[in-house]
C-alpha cells in the first residue's frame, strides 16, 4: 500500500510499461559540454537508481546554427555517440529509461549563425536571425530527424521534440515571430506545419517501438501567443503525426511572469495542462512547480494530467521517488526553487547544481564515503553551513555535536522564510531537522559554546554566521532599526520606510514591507492577478487584458544604495527581474549612487549622484547594508591554541549565501 497511489500507478505506453508517473523533466546541466562523459553518467545513473519512470536529458542541439550556444552539445560525431552509447547504458544497467531532448534553439540561439521563420530579433539575444528558405527549412526538419536516429541508435528509449518556451518550433507557431507569407505563415495551418511535419518524419525514422514526447506550450504568456483553440488544434495534430505523450511547457522565456521561481504558487500552471485532458488520446503531463510527492499525487487525482514533471526536485534528492515509494517522504531533501544553483550557473556558464544538493552533477568528485576512522567533532551554529556540515559528517559515520545559542536551528533561513514569496524555507529547515535525527547528530540549543567546551573534539567547526555591518551614517534622530529587527518580528513604525542598502537582503525586507496579509505564493488566484495571468481559453496566451493587477502596498518604500548601478543588477541571473518587477509593481522607488549623509528626525538624507541633497522623510530607516562575519569564537579557539575550521559567514560575509554555505559545509565534512 502506498501514500500516493496515483503516482505510483504504472503508465502503459503499449511498447513499453513506465512503473510511475514520475518524468524528470529537462534540465541542462553542462556535463555534456565538458566533456566527461563519466560524470553525465552517473549524474543520470544516479537518478535512475531513485526510481523515476522516465527521465529526458539536457537539450541537445540537431545542428550547429540550432545550438543555444555555440559549442553546444548533440549527436554529431563518432565520439558523440560513442559519449552517449556510455550514458544509455548506464542508465540502463541502473534499471532507468532515459529520453533525449532535441532542442533547436531558433532565434534564442546566442550566436550570429542563429536563424528563425523571420528576421525577428530576441530580446534575450544580441544576434538578429537569419530568415530560413524553403531549403534551410528542410535542413532543420532533415537534422532533427537524424538527431532522434542516432538518439535510437546509441540506446536512448525515446527522443523529446522540444516545441516550447519560445523555441524554433514554437516561433513558426505565433505571429509575432512568424511574418512569412508561403506555406510556413499566415493561418495556422501553415504556421503549424514546421512541427507537425518534424514529428510524423521524426515518428517514420524510428517505428512504433520508441518513445516520441513533444513539448507543447500550453500558454505562451507572450503578445499575440496562441489562442486556446490553436493549442488544442496543434495538439490534436501532433497526435495524429505519431506523438507518444504530450509534455507542457509554460510560458515563452522572454515572458514578463515568473513560471517556475519560489514566488510561484505550488503547481500554479496545472490547470491549464488539465484543460487538453480529454481532448487527446495519448498521456499527457503536467510540469511546473511540482515538488512533493503530495503534490504530484493531489495534481494526478484532481484529473490535472496522466503524468507529472519534475526537473529541480531531482537535482535535490535523486532519491525523490524511492524515498516517497517506501514512506519517507520526509527525509526528501526540497527543491525551493531558489534558481540559484541550477538555472543561475547555467546562464553563468557553470555547471549546474543544488544549492540544497551540492552533489547534483558532481557525483564523482564530492563523495560521502564512510569515515575510516570516526572522530568526535563540534560543530558551532546550526544555520545552513554548520546544518549541512554536521548531517554530512554524522552520515559519514562520526559522532557529531551541533550547538547554537538559539533555541531553533535554521540560523537565517529563519529570517528568508518570513519573506512573501520565501515559503519554501520553511520545509527546508523542517528537512534539516528531520535529517539531524537521522543522521544521528546530538544537537545542543541555547547553547553558548566556549572554548573549553569545544577543546575535548577532535574537530571543531565553527559556523557562527553574521552580524549586520554598520554603515556608520550620522544619527542625531529618527527611527533607524537593522534587517534583523524587522525580520525577526519587531514592528515598523509608520508607513514610509527607506532601506539603505540595496541588495538581496535590501529587496527581501523591501518584499516583506509591501505585502500585508496573505502571501500571493499561497493563493494562487491572487498570484495570477497580481501577474495578469487570464484564462488562455478567454485571453490569448494567457494575458489578462487589463495587466498585471498586484494588491496596493501598505507603506511606501524607498531603496537606497551606494554603488552607482542599477539596484538589484547583483541578484540572481534568472530571478533578479523578478524583485524589480514585483516591487516596482509596489510603487517601490529605488535609487542607486546615493552617499547617506544624515538621519535625523526629518528623514535619511542623502546625496545623489550629481550632487544634489534629498530628504526622504519616512518614519523608519531600515539598515541592510551587508554584513561581517561574526569570529568571535574563531579568534578565541585561536588564541587557545584550539584547531577550528571557519566556514559559512564566519568565514566569508557576502550578504546571505545559503549556496555557498552549504556546498563549503558538505564539502568539508565529505573531507574529515
Amino acid at each position: 500500500m502506498t501514500d500516493y497511489p496515483h503516482l505510483f500507478r504504472p503508465l502503459d505506453l503499449g511498447h513499453v510499461t513506465l512503473p510511475n508517473r514520475a518524468l524528470m523533466g529537462s534540465m541542462h546541466t553542462g556535463l555534456e559540454e565538458l566533456g566527461d562523459f563519466g560524470r553525465v553518467a552517473a549524474y543520470y545513473a544516479r537518478r535512475a537508481e531513485g526510481g523515476v519512470a522516465l527521465m529526458v536529458t539536457g537539450g541537445m542541439a540537431p545542428n550547429r546554427e540550432g545550438g543555444v550556444l555555440p559549442g553546444a552539445a548533440g549527436l554529431f560525431t563518432d565520439k558523440d555517440m560513442a559519449n552517449h552509447a556510455r550514458v544509455t547504458q548506464s542508465v540502463h544497467d541502473a534499471g532507468g529509461r532515459i529520453a533525449m531532448q532535441i532542442l533547436h534553439a531558433g532565434r534564442y540561439a546566442y550566436s550570429p549563425e542563429c536563424v528563425a521563420p523571420s528576421p525577428v530579433k530576441s530580446p534575450i539575444s544580441p544576434f538578429l536571425p537569419a530568415e530560413l528558405d524553403e531549403e534551410g527549412i528542410e535542413k532543420q526538419i532533415a537534422d532533427i530527424v537524424e538527431a532522434a536516429r542516432r538518439a535510437q541508435a546509441v540506446g536512448y528509449d525515446g527522443v523529446e521534440v522540444m516545441g516550447s518556451e519560445g523555441y524554433f518550433l514554437n516561433q513558426f507557431l505565433v505571429t509575432h515571430t512568424n511574418k512569412r507569407t508561403d506555406r510556413w505563415g499566415g493561418a495556422y495551418e501553415n504556421r503549424m506545419r514546421l512541427p507537425v511535419e518534424v514529428v510524423r518524419r521524426v515518428r517514420e525514422a524510428v517505428g512504433q517501438e520508441f518513445i516520441v514526447i513533444y513539448r507543447l506550450s500550453m500558454i505562451d504568456l507572450v503578445p499575440n501567443g496562441s489562442t486556446w483553440g490553436e493549442v488544442v488544434q496543434l495538439a490534436h495534430a501532433i497526435e495524429g503525426a505519431g506523438a507518444s505523450i504530450l509534455n507542457t511547457g509554460i510560458g515563452w522565456h522572454e515572458a514578463r511572469i515568473p513560471t517556475i521561481a519560489t514566488s510561484v504558487p505550488r503547481r500554479a500552471f496545472t490547470w491549464v495542462t488539465k484543460k487538453l485532458m480529454g481532448e487527446v488520446g495519448i498521456p499527457v503531463i503536467t510540469s511546473n512547480r511540482i515538488n512533493t510527492p503530495e503534490v504530484a499525487e493531489a495534481v494526478l487525482a484532481d484529473g490535472c494530467a496522466d503524468m507529472v514533471s519534475m526537473a529541480r526536485p531531482f537535482l535535490a534528492d535523486p532519491d525523490f521517488i524511492k524515498k516517497a515509494k517506501a514512506g519517507r517522504a520526509k527525509t526528501i531533501a526540497p527543491c525551493i526553487a531558489c534558481n540559484q544553483a541550477c538555472l543561475d550557473h547555467t546562464f553563468e556558464m557553470k555547471i549546474a547544481s543544488c544549492l540544497v544538493n551540492p552533489q547534483a552533477a558532481h557525483e564523482t568528485e564530492l563523495v560521502y564515503a564512510p569515515a575510516d576512522a570516526p572522530k568526535t567533532v563540534a560543530v558551532v551554529g546550526a544555520g545552513p553551513a554548520g546544518l549541512s556540515t554536521a548531517i554530512t559528517a554524522a552520515q559519514r559515520g562520526h559522532d557529531v555535536t551541533l550547538f547554537d545559542r538559539a533555541d531553533q536551528i535554521g540560523g537565517q533561513l529563519n529570517m528568508a522564510k518570513r519573506i512573501p514569496g520565501k515559503e519554501e524555507f520553511h520545509g527546508l529547515v523542517d528537512w534539516f531537522g528531520t535529517m539531524l535525527k537521522e543522521a544521528g547528530v546530538t544537537l545542543r540549543l541555547g547553547t553558548e559554546a566556549d572554548v573549553e567546551m569545544l577543546s575535548a573534539f577532535e574537530e571543531v567547526i565553527v559556523a557562527s554566521g553574521v552580524v549586520p555591518r554598520d554603515p556608520g551614517i550620522e544619527t542625531t534622530g529618527g527611527r533607524v532599526v537593522s534587517y534583523v529587527d524587522v525580520l525577526t518580528g519587531r514592528e515598523v513604525a509608520g508607513d514610509r520606510v527607506a532601506i539603505v542598502g540595496a541588495g538581496g537582503i535590501g529587496f527581501d525586507v523591501a518584499e516583506f514591507l509591501t505585502h500585508e496579509g496573505e502571501s500571493p505564493t499561497e493563493n494562487l488566484e491572487a498570484w495570477l492577478e497580481e501577474w495578469g495571468v487570464a484564462d488562455p481559453s478567454k485571453h490569448r496566451a494567457g494575458l489578462a487584458p487589463e495587466g498585471p493587477q498586484p494588491s496596493s502596498s501598505p507603506r511606501k518604500v524607498s531603496l537606497f544604495q551606494r554603488k552607482a548601478e542599477r539596484p538589484g543588477k547583483r541578484l540572481g541571473k534568472t530571478t533578479g527581474w523578478i524583485h524589480r518587477a514585483s516591487l516596482q509593481m509596489k510603487g517601490v522607488q529605488m535609487v542607486g549612487g546615493v552617499t547617506y549623509d544624515l538621519i535625523d528626525d526629518a528623514g535619511l538624507h542623502v546625496t545623489r549622484q550629481d550632487g544634489t541633497q534629498e530628504v526622504v522623510p519616512c518614519d523608519t530607516v531600515v539598515l541592510c547594508a551587508g554584513q561581517e562575519s561574526d569570529r568571535s569564537l574563531a579568534d578565541a579557539l585561536e588564541a587557545a591554541g584550539v584547531s577550528a575550521h571557519v566556514i559559512g559567514g564566519a568565514d566569508v560575509a557576502a550578504e546571505l549565501d545559503a549556496k555557498r554555505a552549504i556546498d563549503q559545509g558538505s564539502r568539508l565534512a565529505a573531507s574529515l
